[in-house]
């Protein structure tokens, strides 16, 4: 799309790097960078970077605005140039070493009986510096393991701590709904989630089924908990008693999509009574004001079962018959004749 007459184009760009990682960078006037494309970029160290673009335009306005980023920071770096074959195979070869020096990292952590868990490793794009992506329960002193680890490799360590809700987008997965996980997908706001999320969905507290990949309860339960919140205002609660003259009901079981709550009488725990919500809210206004309602029967919804039709089964291939395609029985004329001319025959001689 072209630009109104007197705009100019936003000369900044979000670049992508390895898992999730992203960034945003300046360009210069003369360099057109295109979506997906392989770009140098500045580090804040020595050396440089290569990542692929993925956001340009009016967009990355948009995003930084989002992300609370100001456009005119100087903490923004800037992207030197489209990447050359030569700087595509260098980042390469370095990405290709990632799964090796991880491997050698980990034995060398756990020679020095660190409690930590090296999850990723990445690369600079000029393959001098490595960053390890780590997490760990408890303050680790790594200053050790990186004197071995820059012996070993050659190269320029730097050490990062991550969340295991992080360590799970960076690794990405697929989820128990059968859909890659949120976090490595879209997700990029990691809220708290409460137990009390799981409770106000009507959800059984079981862990296992809760928790995700990083161990921690799923980022999912936060989704519709504003819906839930919204509609169990006009839900009593379920600690609240109901007074009625045949005895206390006690609320077992609710349906939020339905709007039924169930009862049951205090001792006759196997006898239910379906009450709507606006029903118990009534039955509850009165017994504030000092009212005993009768029995919970007189505000028991009936639903009435519709009659089963009786369904008719049609012959889905017709009225032919099933050996339709069968092939006749041929009658052999000229065996019948002869048996009939020897019976006469015998019986002229007898």
């Amino acid at each position: 799309m072209s630009l109104p007459a007197g705009q100019a184009p936003f000369r900044l760009a979000e670049v992508r790097f390895k898992n999730s990682r992203k960034g945003f960078y300046r360009f210069p006037a003369d360099l057109h960078p295109t979506i997906g494309e392989a770009v140098v970029t500045e580090v804040a160290q020595s050396g440089y970077d290569v990542g692929r673009v993925t956001l340009t335009g009016e967009l990355v306005r948009f995003q930084m605005k989002k992300r609370k980023v100001d456009p005119e920071s100087e903490e923004i770096l800037q992207i030197k140039r489209k990447a050359s074959q030569k700087d595509i195979e260098v980042w390469q070869a370095a990405r290709n070493k990632e799964t090796e020096v991880q491997k050698r990292a980990r034995e060398l952590a756990l020679h020095l009986n660190l409690q930590m868990k090296i999850s990723d490793v990445e690369f600079q794009g000029d393959g001098k510096k490595a960053t390890f992506y780590y997490t760990a329960e408890q303050r680790v002193d790594f200053r050790q393991l990186i004197k071995d680890m820059a012996k070993a490799f050659g190269i320029r360590i730097e050490m990062r701590q991550i969340g295991l809700r992080l360590e799970a987008s960076r690794l990405g997965g697929v989820g128990s709904c059968g859909r890659e996980l949120c976090c490595s997908t879209w997700l990029t706001d990691f809220r708290s989630v409460s137990t009390a999320a799981a409770r106000y969905q009507q959800l059984s507290l079981n862990p296992q089924k809760l928790s995700g990949q990083c161990g921690k309860l799923k980022c999912c339960l936060n989704f519709e908990l504003d819906a839930y919140r919204s509609a169990l205002k006009d839900f009593p609660r379920m600690e609240t008693k109901l007074k009625t003259e045949k005895g206390i009901a006690i609320c077992q079981k609710m349906d939020i999509f339905k709007g039924l709550l169930w009862y049951t009488y205090k001792g006759e725990w196997m006898h239910w009574y379906e009450l709507t919500a606006a029903a118990a809210q009534e039955i509850i206004e009165k017994n504030r004001n000092g009212e005993i309602v009768a029995a919970l029967e007189e505000y028991t919804q009936e639903n009435e079962k519709p009659e089963a039709k009786e369904v008719v089964f049609e012959n889905v291939v017709g009225q032919d018959s099933l050996n339709r395609f069968d092939r006749p029985k041929r009658r052999n004329k000229g065996r019948n004749k002869n048996r009939q001319h020897r019976n006469r025959k015998s019986k002229r001689n007898d």
